[in-house]
């Protein structure tokens, strides 16, 4: 297996996968069939062609209909049955559904519910005008070859401008980061421009915090991270990345802060994002390691890559058979690595970290790890906001007269003990304290 493996990548270099999001600019003016856009919008595309491992339309239409009556009763199913949504997650989202499934999943919709008017606002308020030229330059980059994002005033790049410039005043400490851009792009290709920007929030600040931010901290924890989950998982690969001296700087940040979308072919970015928003940060993960073990997991695959450039240019060669979503995918479940591996992981390099680091501490806390804490995060906040304590309020009454001190009842020698002595005489005073304790039985009973 290991050297059919690496035979495969001796073989001369496949067409890449129609339904990539790659492509070159040649395509836009070549002759007209290379103008046609297939099914994701790509130009030069054509996915008619049924792919290795593609669900039948009767299974498409089974899984469409499984997921409208898990939307329709969406608390319920959250509550109760999740494990069956992160089941349906992993299969894949009906192209259909995934405008009505994502912003459940992120949280977005909710978000979106209890902040009305906010992104209306921002969208017709000025923008900063440094952030605002800085998107300008960044909006025919992504993905150009797409029908949407082909003219500069199409709706694609203006819609992809008003989300980005509404981010940037909506968290200003934040600003804009150009790996912003692919993801608010792949968002705007599902869905409306209010949808997009409450599911790109949720992304910025509750699956990745402190990825977009100016310092970058929390890719800097999870660099760490994946090189240590890399060898303890891949300890060969790891020791071969260490030789050539290929840091995890110099590949993870493409991968994790686009969440793959210039790395993969589409569809399965688009099968990434649908495990990604289900169970969190831990699908990135694993499918860098898969990426790792398609690329370097062989002898011959690491001894074909003896410096640095090769080892980079195997991460980006892997041939797209092995990236097709059913088989990619079926690999990327497969990976040992838990939730609770992955906080230990974090704990242990969050400790390692260097105190003298610029910029903020990483919170690794604040991060939710998927859609079912973002649920019930979202249910316990919804739960304090109904029972709001009421704001107290001073009232100011007249003072009272003053009243007498009150006087302790006089209750000594009130026994009945006592009102048998006065009955058969003169009221005769009680024994002393001093003598109470010790009266006999006779002299106190009836």
């Amino acid at each position: 297996m290991a050297q059919a493996l690496g035979e495969d990548l001796l073989l001369p270099s496949e067409p890449q996968d129609d339904s990539s999001s790659l492509g070159s600019d040649s395509e836009l003016s070549g002759p007209s069939p290379y103008r046609q856009a297939d099914r994701y919008g790509f130009i030069g595309g054509n996915s008619s062609e049924l792919r290795l491992g593609q669900p039948s339309a009767d299974l498409i239409r089974q899984r469409e209909m499984k997921w409208v009556e898990m939307t329709l009763h969406w608390e319920k199913t959250m509550s109760r049955r999740y494990k069956k949504v992160k089941i349906q997650c992993r299969k894949g989202i009906p192209s259909a559904l995934r405008a009505r499934c994502w912003p459940l999943l992120c949280g977005a919709q909710m978000c979106q519910k209890n902040n009305p008017g906010t992104y209306q606002e921002l969208a017709v308020a000025p923008g900063d005008p440094q952030w605002m030229e800085t998107i300008g330059r960044d909006l025919h980059r992504q993905f150009p070859l797409h029908e949407m994002f082909v003219s500069p005033q199409g709706h694609g790049q203006q819609g992809l401008l008003q989300v980005l410039k509404a981010y940037t005043l909506y968290r200003p400490e934040q600003g804009y980061c150009q790996a912003q851009g692919p993801v608010a792009a792949v968002l705007l290709m599902h869905l409306p421009p209010e949808e997009a920007f409450w599911c790109l929030v949720q992304i910025c600040e509750v699956y990745l915090p402190g990825y977009y931010g100016p310092h970058m901290e929390a890719v800097q924890l999870d660099a760490e991270v994946f090189m240590a989950l890399l060898r303890r998982l891949l300890p060969r690969v790891y020791k071969h990345l260490q030789q050539v001296g290929v840091g995890p700087l110099l590949y993870l940040p493409e991968w994790f802060l686009c969440l793959f979308t210039r790395s993969l072919p589409f569809p399965t970015v688009l099968r990434i994002w649908d495990a990604f928003l289900s169970e969190g940060a831990k699908v990135l993960f694993r499918v860098g390691l898969t990426l790792m073990r398609l690329a370097l997991g062989t002898v011959e695959q690491r001894t074909a890559c003896p410096g640095l450039l090769e080892t980079l240019g195997a991460l980006r060669a892997i041939p797209p058979t092995q990236l097709q979503e059913e088989v990619f995918m079926s690999q990327v479940h497969n990976v040992a690595l838990s939730e609770r591996d992955l906080q230990r992981e974090i704990r242990i390099q969050l400790t390692q970290l260097p105190k003298s680091s610029p910029g903020p501490a990483p919170l690794p806390q604040a991060r939710l790890p998927g859609a079912q804490a973002i649920f019930e995060s979202q249910q316990l906040a919804g739960v304090r906001g109904v029972t709001k304590p009421e704001i107290p309020r001073i009232v100011v009454q007249p003072p009272e007269e003053p009243k007498p001190p009150r006087r302790k009842p006089q209750t000594r020698g009130k026994t009945f003990h006592g009102l048998l002595i006065r009955a058969r005489g003169p009221p005769i005073e009680g024994p002393s304290r001093s003598h109470r304790g010790s009266a006999s039985f006779l002299d106190t009973r009836f």
